[in-house]
């Protein structure tokens, strides 16, 4: 297996979702990450479904190790300098000043070690109004104006998965990726800082261009009706996507997969403007045509046209997908303890190799023993990688 940060040491302080995310997303390339976390308790990720090893803590938490310290007990804060004197990064999601109460700060750490890389996540970022408010993903993405856009004003509930979170440990893996590279030049670590607020709000940068490029402020159905995208329900109760775009050949395309060419001869549907302006009407056209067929027979008849659409699948049809069975997108090991842990690889390949190989989420405190002697080499894994079976 290529890993390109197969020599980059991380001690990961993270709970929940920001911090994990950003560890994981480094330990998929190869970096031995150590998690840190509270003895007897840990990530209070771990207990979300009773005991210490819940879905949600398994999501955030593979090709890690754990050790359990307490940085205010002497004994903790002397065995977590002695990783940090030889790390390349350190990850914490507390908020602000929290870290220098534990003995875990900036300035301290760095004097341990002046290459250290420290990536501090927050919630709305160190300093400002709302630096000490309580951040969560709906929160985040409320702020952020995102929240705005998939809320159905007709129906008005919260929905998804938490975006703000996952995202935002996505912009910390990519800030600490920045600083690694600087390093590699200057030989300085750097100090990297990154809010749920802020990299929402970034993430959202399609709508805040409108507004200032076009005052425009767009709602929940401004996207789907300029890109033209339709969820459709067929006869058998499955649902299809369609992403319809600009080309006028994907029209000519579903028409014909329709058998119903007759419909874009209506003016308000004939031109991509009027699709846009009509899209209510014309939804209603295409739902009374897909109902009449079941899912795969779609399939079958615009694949052959070559429109852009998509089994609107739940999660459990993924794994049986042909295309995500040939990419060996679900990969699989067993923990000695916990049994078999199934997962989805990371979707980076490199040089046409995909990372197939992976580790369980570890139990608390799994590896104290090699841990508390120094960075000692990661063992390799009890188990094989292999494609998941279904």
């Amino acid at each position: 297996m290529i890993s390109p940060l197969k020599d980059v040491r991380v001690v990961e302080h993270g709970t929940f979702i920001t911090g994990p995310a950003a560890g994981m997303l480094l330990a998929d390339m190869g970096a031995d990450v150590v998690k840190v976390e509270l003895p007897g308790t840990g990530d209070p990720f771990r207990a979300f479904k009773g005991g210490l090893y819940s879905p949600h803590f398994q999501t955030y938490n593979r090709n890690k190790r754990s050790i359990a310290l307490d940085t205010r007990q002497a004994d903790d804060l002397a065995a977590f300098d002695a990783l940090i004197k030889v790390a390349d990064v350190y990850i914490q999601n507390f908020r602000p000043g929290f870290a220098e109460q534990i003995g875990t700060g900036d300035e301290r750490l760095r004097k341990i070690n002046p290459r250290l890389i420290y990536c501090a996540i927050s919630g709305f970022g160190p300093t400002g109004p709302y630096a000490h408010r309580p951040s969560y993903d709906t929160v985040a993405q409320a702020y952020g104006g995102f929240l705005r856009l998939l809320v159905n004003p007709e129906n008005p509930r919260v929905v998804g998965p938490a975006i703000a979170d996952a995202l935002t440990g996505f912009y910390a893996a990519y800030g600490v990726l920045g600083a690694l590279f600087e390093r590699s030049a200057t030989g300085v670590g750097r100090k990297v800082e990154v809010s749920m607020f802020e990299a929402m709000t970034h993430f959202n940068l399609d709508a805040f261009q409108h507004l200032f490029s076009a005052q425009e402020v767009m709602g929940p159905y401004s996207r789907p009706s300029v890109s033209q995208s339709y969820v459709l329900e067929c006869a058998d109760g499955k649902w299809i996507a369609l992403h319809m775009s600009s080309p006028e050949k994907f029209w000519q395309g579903l028409a014909t997969a329709m058998e119903r060419s007759d419909i874009f001869q209506d003016e308000r549907f004939a031109s991509r403007l009027a699709r846009v302006e009509h899209q209510e009407a014309l939804m209603h056209v295409l739902a009374g045509i897909f109902i009449e067929r079941d899912r795969a027979e779609w399939c079958r008849r615009l694949e052959a046209q070559d429109v852009p659409y998509a089994p609107m699948y739940a999660t459990d049809e993924v794994p049986n997908d042909p295309q995500a069975r040939h990419l060996e997108l679900f990969v699989g090991t067993r923990h000695p303890v916990m049994g078999e842990f199934r997962t989805v690889r990371s979707p980076v390949s490199f040089n046409g190799e995909r990372a197939l190989e992976v580790t369980a989420p570890p139990l608390l405190g799994e590896h104290n023993d090699e841990l508390r002697k120094g960075w000692t080499p990661r063992k390799a894994a009890g188990a094989s990688a292999q494609e998941a079976k279904a």
